[in-house]
C-alpha cells in the first residue's frame, strides 16, 4: 500500500458552519479576516453539470477536515473553521463569478475545485486579492506556471501525468503506436498534448490526435477514424462522463487494444455506462483513497459519513484543507498573506495523501501516479514506477 507512514484522526463531533453562498458583490480587502470569530476557509467545486458527483465527494471531504479541526479545539485559540461552499460547475465563467462570491465572504484560502479552465480563471481572482488557492484535483501547467504567488497544488500535472502515461503505454504494454483523444478542454487538451510530446521521448508516436464533442451520444464515426489507424493502445484524455459511451462504443466496433484514460476518467460512472466493456479498462491518476494505507482511517470515516465510498480526489481536499489550517497555526495569523507565505514555508506535513512540500510555484513535490485497472467491475491498483524507474505493482 501507498503511504503508510501516516495516521488519520478520526472525524467526527462538532458540526462545521458550511454556509452556500448567496450573496454578491465585491470587498476590496485582502484576506478579509477580521481577528475574531470563525475563520472562513472556500471551498470551490462543480454541484451542477456532468461534474457534480465529483464536485460533490470533494466538498465532503472537505467537510470531514473541517470537522476534525474544530473538534481539535480550532485555530488560533479556539476560533472555528467555517466552510463556505460555491458552485462553478467546471465553468470559467461560473468560476469567476463563484470566486468573486467567495471574496466577498471574506475568506482567508480557498481550496478544491476540479476543471482546470475553471481553476485558471478562479486564480486569478483570489491571486490578485492576495487569498491562498489549493487546487486538489486541477492539473493543468498554467494554474502554476503563470508566476501567481498564491497557488498551489496537493496534486500532480498534465505534463508529469502525460509523461507517465508515456511510459506506461510503451514500457509496459508494449504500444508504442498510440491513439489519442481529447475533448477540447483546457485539461483534457492539456494532458493529451503532454502525453503525445513524453510519446516521443519514451520510443512511441501517436497514430491519431483529435477530439471528440463532449455530450455526443455517438462516438461511433469517429471512433471508426481511431480503428482506421490501428493503434496499440488508445489514450482518452477528457471527462469520465463522456468515457464509458466511448469505451462501450470503441469495443462494439471491435477495437480490442488498451484503452486508458486520464485521471479525470477515474469514476465508477464509467463502469456503469460501459458495463462488461468496461473490464480491462486502466486510468492513470494519483493513487485512490483505497490504495493509500494512510488513507484509511478518512476511508472509514469518509463511508460512515456519507454511506458510500470517497472518490478519487477526496483525500487531496482533505489534505489541501488540513494543510491551510497548519499554515494559519504556524503563521499565527488569519491573515491570507500571512497563510501564503507559511504555505512556500511548509515543510514535511503528514498529510494522508503522504508527505507534502510545495515548490516555489506551488506544485506539490514529487507527486505520485499510478494506474488503477478495472477489475470485476471495480477500480485495483495497476502499476507504478519505483525511485530507480522500474515498473512495480501498485498495490
Amino acid at each position: 500500500m501507498i503511504g503508510n507512514r501516516y495516521r488519520f484522526v478520526g472525524a467526527g463531533v462538532a458540526l462545521t458552519s458550511v454556509a452556500l453562498v448567496s450573496a454578491c458583490g465585491g470587498n476590496s480587502a485582502s484576506g478579509g479576516d477580521s481577528g475574531t470569530g470563525a475563520i472562513k476557509i472556500g471551498v470551490v467545486a462543480p454541484l451542477s453539470g456532468d461534474s457534480a458527483s465529483a464536485g460533490t465527494d470533494i466538498v465532503n471531504a472537505a467537510k470531514l477536515a473541517a470537522k476534525e479541526i474544530n473538534k481539535d479545539g480550532g485555530l488560533l485559540g479556539g476560533r472555528k473553521v467555517e466552510l463556505v461552499v460555491v458552485d462553478d460547475a467546471c465553468d470559467a465563467q461560473t468560476g469567476t463569478a463563484a470566486m468573486q462570491k467567495l471574496m466577498s465572504q471574506n475568506v482567508v484560502a480557498v481550496a478544491g475545485g476540479y476543471c482546470s479552465g475553471a481553476a485558471i480563471a478562479e486564480t486569478v481572482i483570489t491571486d490578485k486579492r492576495n487569498v491562498p488557492f489549493i487546487a486538489d484535483a486541477q492539473t493543468n501547467v498554467q494554474i502554476t506556471d503563470r508566476g501567481l504567488k498564491h497557488v498551489f497544488r496537493t496534486i500532480g500535472r498534465d505534463d508529469k501525468q502525460g509523461e507517465f502515461a508515456a511510459k506506461y503505454m510503451v514500457e509496459s504494454l508494449k504500444a508504442k503506436n498510440v491513439a489519442i483523444i481529447h475533448d477540447n478542454t483546457a485539461y483534457a487538451k492539456g494532458l493529451a498534448e503532454a502525453a503525445r510530446t513524453s510519446l516521443g521521448k519514451v520510443g512511441g508516436k501517436d497514430v491519431f490526435f483529435d477530439a471528440i464533442t463532449p455530450g455526443a451520444k455517438d462516438f461511433t464515426s469517429f471512433l471508426t477514424k481511431v480503428k482506421s489507424t490501428d493503434p496499440r493502445a488508445i489514450y482518452f484524455t477528457g471527462y469520465f462522463a463522456d468515457a464509458g459511451l466511448l469505451l462501450k462504443q470503441a469495443r462494439e466496433l471491435g477495437i480490442t487494444v488498451p484503452i486508458i484514460g486520464g485521471d479525470a476518467t477515474q469514476d465508477a460512472t464509467v463502469i456503469k455506462t460501459a458495463g462488461s466493456a468496461s473490464e480491462g479498462f486502466a486510468t492513470t491518476t494519483a493513487p485512490l483513497p483505497s490504495f493509500i494505507s494512510s488513507a484509511a482511517g478518512f476511508v472509514t470515516a469518509y463511508k460512515k459519513t456519507y454511506n458510500t465510498d470517497a472518490g478519487p480526489f477526496a483525500p487531496y481536499e482533505y489534505d489541501a484543507i488540513k494543510v491551510i489550517a497548519d499554515a494559519i497555526g504556524r503563521a499565527k495569523s488569519a491573515d491570507s498573506q500571512k497563510i501564503t507565505d507559511a504555505l512556500h514555508a511548509t515543510k514535511d506535513y503528514e498529510g494522508i495523501t503522504g508527505t507534502i512540500n510545495f515548490e516555489p510555484n506551488g506544485d506539490r513535490k514529487n507527486a505520485v501516479y499510478v494506474t488503477a485497472v478495472v477489475k470485476d467491475s471495480k477500480f485495483v491498483p495497476g502499476k507504478t514506477l519505483d525511485a530507480s524507474g522500474a515498473w512495480v505493482d501498485a498495490g
